[in-house]
């Protein structure tokens, strides 16, 4: 088995083929019920970042075959972003336990630490083996979100059209397939600035809140393959955005829908306007994503009203989701080989 540098972008066809499987083999040990995933704008998803923010590769592939042919049985990406390196490890089920895991995390940290990078941070699923793995390393748990999942096919479609006519008067309900338009941007951004501020979340998935930021952060998801949807609940009166709800449709999973930010500005709550948005949202999915069976949402325990939103909706509670973070100088010298 060898580990090298890996570009997606340059990477043969069969390579990122084979690393599918592997990711597929793992999703249908760890996380049976999630759908899984296409080879469709793979490589895309991996190469393309936001402005500013670096993705580094490794692959863990059969060295008795050359580079370009060979089976990946294993992954790992760090990418780079503010102030912390952000973790996604991947083995193959079958050579698990064996020491892959540690060594491919051991290659990442190298270059984060080398890159000058004092922190990293990983998502790791509740009821999976990649609790015990990250902790065995010293990482720490820093965050907890639970996820939620609704099944479009348990949807009350009638209830959901009273929910989606339950807003207050004086406001207008937008649908902006791909993004809203430019001239939005600026209202757009406005409201974003006004996403609950958690000082426990590590920012692994940092929010944008600036026009410039949100047009990067709109032309980076079509180029990953990840299809935005926007509903916005605006103000009649003055043109402000008082509500925002954003759920993306991946290209390798379109089966399932990926919740983003879900926002009321503060003036604006206590209108009906969550509600709205986010059952509108649903209605235009269904039309606009006849595949689609299922939407994701991820939301903090101390999130009540969000909480009590979805399962308004009919979303049930999944799995936990953590965030964990480890000081780089720590990880790498607790990786190093003893003599």
């Amino acid at each position: 088995m060898r580990v090298r540098e890996w570009d997606p972008r340059t990477a043969s066809a069969a390579e990122v083929h084979s690393l599918v499987e592997t990711l597929n083999s793992v999703l249908a040990l760890d996380l049976p019920d999630d759908p899984p995933w296409q080879d469709v704008q793979v490589r895309e998803y991996l190469a393309e970042t936001m402005p500013g923010e670096r993705r580094i590769c490794w692959v863990a592939e059969d060295d008795r075959l050359p580079e370009g042919e060979s089976r990946v049985f294993g992954h790992v990406s760090i990418l780079l972003l503010g102030d912390i390196g952000v973790l996604e490890v991947l083995v193959h089920p079958d050579l698990r336990r064996r020491g892959l895991g540690r060594e491919l995390v051991a290659v990442a940290a190298r270059r984060a630490y080398l890159e000058g990078f004092s922190s990293i941070g990983v998502e790791a699923i509740g009821g999976t083996p990649a609790i015990g793995f990250y902790e065995s390393m010293g990482f720490e748990q820093e965050y907890l979100e639970t996820r939620s999942v609704l099944r479009l096919s348990t949807v009350d479609w009638l209830a959901l059209g009273e929910m989606a006519r339950g807003i207050a008067p004086g406001y207008r309900v937008e649908y902006h397939p791909g993004g809203p338009p430019d001239q939005m941007l600026e209202a757009y951004a406005q409201a974003k600035l006004e996403a609950p501020d958690d000082e426990n979340d590590l920012d692994l998935a940092p929010r944008s809140s600036d026009p410039q930021r949100l047009r990067d952060s709109l032309n980076t998801l079509h180029k990953r393959g990840l299809k935005p949807y926007i509903v916005l609940a605006v103000h009649e009166a003055t043109g402000v955005v008082a509500g925002l709800t954003e759920v993306v449709v991946p290209a390798q999973h379109p089966q399932r829908a990926d919740q983003y930010d879900t926002i009321v500005v503060r003036d604006h709550r206590g209108y009906g306007i969550d509600r709205a948005i986010k059952a509108r949202m649903l209605f235009e999915l269904r039309s606009a994503e006849p595949g689609l069976l299922e939407v994701q949402t991820w939301n903090a325990h101390h999130n009540e009203s969000m909480l009590k939103v979805n399962a308004e909706l009919g979303f049930q509670s999944d799995r936990d989701w953590y965030e964990y973070g480890i000081d780089v100088a720590q990880l790498v010298q607790s990786l190093e080989p003893k003599d």
